[in-house]
């Protein structure tokens, strides 16, 4: 499966270079368009659940390996050498319905450690037709200072606004380019606009899944 997803993500790629229209680079830094990243739902070792991430020149760039199953108190997202990126650490209050998730710059090596953003998903009921899932803040909290994610993470269709809202990164279903090949949802795109941390549109997405399981 992943051989073909590198195969994949390198002739949607070449597609796009033959474009004359600006398009998603291959997630290294270069180019003018924005970052497009293949995710797989599945971790690359077995007994492990988690997230397998590549870009368009079929390199692995991030990858996440659960051993306790899929929904996790805590959830590191590492690059491909195995390196902890972030961390995403789900901090259940007293008196509180809803959780709130902690997003921590590497390993938590420390209960010191302060993070650097936190989400909440949405529980406005009364704004439904929004289709608002999950607030994004940078720490400390400041409304003007965060993120919004908009749409629905099951159906893989969401988008990231900023507090002007500028869309800077967006969940897409996956298309193949090879006939009668259906991805489902376990495969889908991660578009990371210019000037935004890819690291932390993934952190996003691991959220999200956290969130919606």
């Amino acid at each position: 499966m992943l051989r073909f997803l590198k195969s994949l993500s390198r002739t949607v790629h070449e597609e796009r270079c033959q474009d004359p229209e600006p398009r998603p680079n291959n997630g290294d830094g270069d180019g003018d368009g924005p970052t497009s990243l293949t995710v797989w739902r599945k971790s690359l070792f077995v007994g492990c659940s988690g997230f397998t991430v590549i870009n368009s020149d079929g390199d692995l760039v991030y990858r996440v390996d659960n051993y306790g199953g899929r929904r996790q108190q805590e959830v590191v997202l590492m690059d491909a050498s195995g390196k902890p990126i972030l961390t995403i650490f789900r901090s259940k209050q007293k008196l509180n319905l809803v959780d709130n998730w902690l997003v921590f710059e590497g390993d938590i090596s420390s209960k010191k450690q302060k993070p650097i953003y936190r989400a909440r998903k949405d529980m406005d009921f009364l704004r439904a037709k929004v289709k608002r899932l999950a607030r994004f803040y940078r720490v400390p909290y400041d409304e003007t200072l965060g993120y919004v994610i908009e749409g629905s993470y099951v159906n893989r269709s969401c988008k990231v606004l900023d507090e002007s809202g500028n869309i800077v990164a967006e969940i897409r279903r996956k298309e193949s380019v090879t006939k009668g090949v259906s991805l489902g949802l376990e495969v889908f795109d991660l578009i990371v606009n210019q000037g935004f941390d890819s690291s932390l549109a993934m952190s996003i997405v691991l959220l999200l899944d956290q969130m919606f399981l």
